[in-house]
């Protein structure tokens, strides 16, 4: 074979990448500042260099405002008067300013707050194809990250699929002589795309290690867990309302005349993906894979207090420390500012010192969709005051002894719930639990306008009147007179989601739900101190069958994923994949007021947005107009 200069090599890169692509972001680390495919894979150190390239492409929830489930959708609101977020693409999207002509959050062509996930894939293929060039690599080792690259490969395949629907496949990259007309490529149907990620991911496992030895410096890295969760993920997706015999897209082909969406439901999708759930659950509790408890000294904590450290570190605790973590976010393992970002701007103003905090809270209908304290919704318990529940009342009961600070007056809606609500959520005169060497210590929220944690001045408060406070580790100092962070990655996949999705899919496959189904649920349930479903139901619900029918119990699955899985990155991918996110985006934006200073001025409900106009459309991402004109070959979203 003759030698292929540099220029010629960069050209291949540039081609494979044609309208997806500006090859002048040829590798984000690059051996010795020289972009060649000579020196990226001369020897092992600067081939790894390249393997974690591909990692870095993969995206993470632990940005706020640039990944697609966090910020822009309904669950975390950001700081209306704080200047500094309004312009960012979550916020911009939150404000129903998604559009085509140049999107927000792009991560096909890698614009406006979006990284281009093309680049990511030709990367892989790069990887791949030259991996075995490089001379002082062990066999084992080549065997191992070429498995962990094609599963990267097959998950920025996935991501962009959950955002886009239909999306072409790049198996490998064009060859320099390719013709104009090859490059142009098309979106290729659903259920071919599924295949081919799921395909991809199964050759990925032959050689993934069952868990990661060197915590140290590899925590984060692919393994057979991480491989066959992920599928199972893929294949709930492609058994979904949206993307399973969604009427809305029945009609969309290409210029080929090729249906791109399926366009009748398969009940076997359902059953399929139970099977890859099922399969990766019983793969994740081989390798050590169990629910979180807190572990540290408990003292003399109280019962609820020691439940709180353990819904809290389910999601906070390292994946050290947490065998619930199937996978935790790897690029920024070693990137604290990255890592801290949701810590900085959801903590409450506790230290002398402000360092950028509070400016992220929890919406008003987040802690609505909290269950009472006996486990079922709050206007569904006949024991629970639903029609006061926005009036105001003085703690005097001991229930609320480790949620409230005792003689403080707050809302109705903040008593007796769910150990989830206080563990998720504080909110005036509420307690914050953080742990020290010396035991469990407390903290009393005061949020109203002029107190401690209330607005001070414009890029200093929370909008709704509700501190994220699952996504705070109690391990983080908040006695001093500067931030101490102690750093995690928002889980990518943990155990909980697993058992929740297979509940979801058993319960998607059996004519009536049973204890099959049942049992999954009432593992989480368990956790956060509730009773099973058909108990709680059957004692507490003014609906008491609601869990013996497929379409209750299907209700059911989705609140306890919303609420289990909150300020996780999940909810909005959920909505989506359900086809339920129209009846919630559209639903106003509210939250106490702020700016009220008097227990009769905070306590008022108020619209901090409304009018969004969630439409068809905005269930999948546009393409950039630009891309388009480039390859006529892709055809735009529907609505666009």
């Amino acid at each position: 074979m003759k030698h292929i200069t540099k220029t010629a090599k960069l050209l291949i890169i540039c081609l494979s990448t044609l309208l997806f692509a500006n090859c002048s972001d040829y590798l984000d680390v690059v051996p010795d500042g020289v972009a060649t495919l000579d020196n990226a894979f001369s020897n092992r150190v600067n081939s790894e260099k390249f393997l974690y390239t591909c990692y870095n492409m993969i995206p993470s929830q632990n940005d706020p405002f640039t990944y697609p489930g966090n910020v822009g959708f309904d669950e975390i609101w950001w700081d209306i008067d704080a200047s500094g977020l309004n312009n960012r693409s979550g916020a911009r999207i939150a404000r129903n300013d998604q559009n085509a002509s140049d999107p927000f959050q792009n991560y096909w062509d890698g614009r406006r707050d979006g990284r281009n996930l093309w680049v990511g894939i030709r990367d892989c293929n790069i990887f791949l194809e030259n991996i075995e060039r490089v001379p002082d690599l062990q066999a084992w080792e080549r065997v191992r990250w070429i498995s962990e690259v094609k599963f990267i490969k097959a998950y920025l395949h996935y991501f962009l699929l959950q955002m886009y629907g239909p999306i072409p496949i790049v198996d490998t990259n064009f060859p320099v002589d390719a013709p104009t007309e090859d490059v142009r490529v098309y979106r290729e149907p659903v259920d071919d795309v599924v295949e081919y990620i799921v395909n991809l991911i199964d050759e990925s496992m032959e050689n993934l290690p069952d868990f990661i030895e060197e915590t140290a410096s590899e925590m984060g890295r692919i393994t057979k867990p991480i491989a066959t969760s992920v599928k199972a993920k893929v294949l709930v997706w492609a058994a979904s309302p949206l993307l399973n015999g969604n009427p809305d897209y029945a009609h969309i082909k290409d210029g080929r005349d090729i249906s791109l969406f399926p366009a009748t439901a398969d009940k076997t999708k359902w059953e399929r993906a139970a099977n890859a759930v099922k399969e990766a659950i019983d793969i994740c509790h081989t390798n050590g894979n169990r629910l979180y408890h807190f572990q540290g000294e408990t003292g003399n904590m109280s019962g609820n207090t020691l439940k709180n450290y353990t819904l809290r570190g389910a999601v906070c605790e390292r994946p050290m420390m947490n065998p619930e973590i199937i996978w935790a976010h790897p690029s920024n393992s070693n990137n604290k500012d990255t890592r801290d970002q949701f810590q900085r701007y959801c903590t409450p103003k506790f230290y002398d010192t402000y360092a950028g905090t509070s400016e992220l809270s929890a919406t008003l209908k987040i802690a609505e969709q909290y269950y009472t304290m006996h486990g079922v919704p709050i206007d569904e318990d006949p024991e629970w005051d639903y029609s006061g529940r926005y009036e105001v009342r003085k703690d005097t009961g001991t229930y609320h002894s480790d949620y409230i600070s005792a003689g403080e007056t707050t809302a109705k809606l903040n008593y007796y719930r769910e150990p989830r609500f206080y563990a998720h959520l504080a909110f005036d005169r509420s307690l914050f639990e953080y742990y020290t060497a010396t035991g469990s210590e407390t903290r009393v929220i005061k949020n109203r306008s002029g107190d401690d944690h209330g607005v001070v001045f414009s890029d200093a408060h929370i909008v709704t009147g509700y501190f994220i406070k699952k996504l705070i580790s109690f391990r983080s100092t908040t006695a001093a007179t500067n931030r101490s962070t102690y750093t995690f990655s928002i889980p990518v996949i943990r155990l909980s989601d697993l058992y929740l999705l297979y509940a979801e899919t058993l319960n998607e496959v059996k004519e009536i739900p049973d204890n099959e189904v049942y049992q999954w649920i009432d593992s989480i349930r368990s956790r956060a101190g509730l009773e099973g479903v058909v108990e709680a139901w059957r004692k507490y619900s003014i609906i008491p069958g609601k869990p013996a029918t497929k379409e209750g119990m299907r209700e059911i699955i989705k609140r306890e994923r919303l609420i289990e899985l909150a300020f996780e990155g999940q909810r909005p991918f959920d909505l989506r994949r359900w086809k339920d996110a129209m009846q919630y985006m559209n639903q106003p934006v509210q939250g106490w007021d702020y700016q009220g200073v008097q227990i009769d001025e905070y306590y008022v409900v108020k619209d901090y947005l409304t009018n969004r106009n969630y439409t068809t459309k905005d269930y999948l991402w546009p393409f950039w107009t630009t891309t388009i004109i480039r390859n006529s070959n892709l055809i735009q979203n529907p609505g666009w």
